[in-house]
């Protein structure tokens, strides 16, 4: 399994993630929420910023299905599925993940069919602090 690669900006989301957390960053002065992490808000323009935890709720807003060649790692999952998840609590972030039928399960889990455009889904964790989705109402 791949670990992520971690940058001083986007470490902290992976150690909240580990913990079972759902967080993103927010700017400390505009309070306006990002994601993916960055050193200075776009909208303001400040650089002091802090973590605030999510609800971890949203809707698929897209998906696509890899197949091979891919990484080695992911090779003999395939084909799985790679959705983007548009956050309830805070609809202008999408994250990126994958829709499996429990925390921890293969990427390739959830048949295709069961995938659409609007399922509500929650996020849960791997034991690798991974952000995973399920959906609310398999």
């Amino acid at each position: 399994m791949l670990s992520p690669v971690t940058d001083p900006d986007g470490a902290p989301f992976w150690q909240y993630a580990a913990q079972g957390e759902l967080r993103v960053q927010a700017c400390a002065d505009c309070g306006e929420l990002r994601f993916p992490p960055r050193p200075c808000c776009p909208h303001c323009q400040s650089f002091a910023s802090e973590w605030r935890q999510v609800g971890g709720h949203g809707r698929i807003w897209s998906y696509v299905v890899p197949h091979p060649p891919l990484l080695p790692d992911y090779a003999e999952q395939a084909p799985y599925n790679v959705v983007a998840v548009e956050l309830a609590d805070a609809p202008r972030i999408r994250m990126v993940g994958n829709l499996v039928t429990e925390p921890g399960a293969p990427l390739n889990s959830l048949p295709l069919d069961r995938i659409r455009i609007g399922a509500r889904v929650q996020a849960v964790f791997s034991g690798a602090g991974l952000v995973q989705w399920v959906l609310e109402r398999p």
